[in-house]
C-alpha cells in the first residue's frame, strides 16, 4: 500500500480543520487557501469523509465543517480508508517483482495497523508544538448597506420630437 494523493491531502486538510474547529465552523474554501488544494478537490474528500461520520457539515453564513467525533477517535486509517478506493489500496500489487500476493495484502495490513495507531489529535498536537500562529477566522469585510442611488433628473429632450418641440416653445 502506498499513501495515495488523497490521503495526504485529507490528513493535511483534517489538521488544518482540527487546529481551527474551536471558533466554529471550518469553510472548506479557507482550507483550500491555506493548503493550495483546489475547492472541488477538497469538496469530493470530505463528501468521502462527511459520509463516514469523520466530519459534520454545517449550512448558511458562517457554515463549513467540523470533526464527527473527537479527533482523539479519528485515526489516520479511518482518515485514508474513508477517502481512498478499494482499487487504489490494491494499485501496484502484481508479482512482477516475484513476491506473492499474500505478501502485499500483509504488507498492506502492517500499513494500516501502523496508521490506525496514529490519532488526529496527536497530529494536531505535533502541528502546535513545532509552533507559528493559528488563525482562528479568517478576516471577513463587513456588509454596509449600499447608499440609495437617486436617479439622474434631466430636462433635456429624449427623442428628436421632444427636441423639435424644444425649438417650437
Amino acid at each position: 500500500m502506498r499513501m495515495s494523493t488523497k490521503g495526504r491531502f485529507a490528513v493535511n486538510a483534517l489538521i488544518d480543520l482540527a487546529l481551527r474547529e474551536a471558533a466554529g465552523p471550518v469553510a472548506l474554501a479557507t482550507i483550500s487557501a491555506r493548503q493550495q488544494v483546489s475547492l472541488s478537490y477538497l469538496e469530493q474528500l470530505f463528501s468521502r469523509l462527511r459520509r463516514d461520520g469523520i466530519v459534520e457539515s454545517t449550512r448558511g453564513p458562517g457554515g463549513g465543517y467540523s470533526l464527527g467525533r473527537p479527533a482523539t477517535e479519528i485515526s489516520v486509517a479511518d482518515i485514508v480508508s474513508s477517502v481512498d478506493d478499494p482499487l487504489e489500496n490494491s494499485e501496484g500489487q502484481t508479482s512482477a517483482d516475484g513476491l506473492s500476493q499474500a505478501l502485499w495484502l500483509r504488507l498492506n495490513s502492517t500499513m494500516l495497523q501502523h496508521m490506525a495507531g496514529i490519532s488526529l489529535q496527536s497530529l494536531v498536537e505535533e502541528q502546535k508544538a513545532q509552533g507559528g500562529e493559528i488563525e482562528m477566522k479568517p478576516a471577513r469585510r463587513a456588509i454596509q448597506p449600499q447608499p440609495a442611488v437617486k436617479p439622474v433628473r434631466t430636462t433635456a429632450p429624449n427623442s428628436v420630437f421632444a427636441f423639435g418641440r424644444s425649438f417650437a416653445r
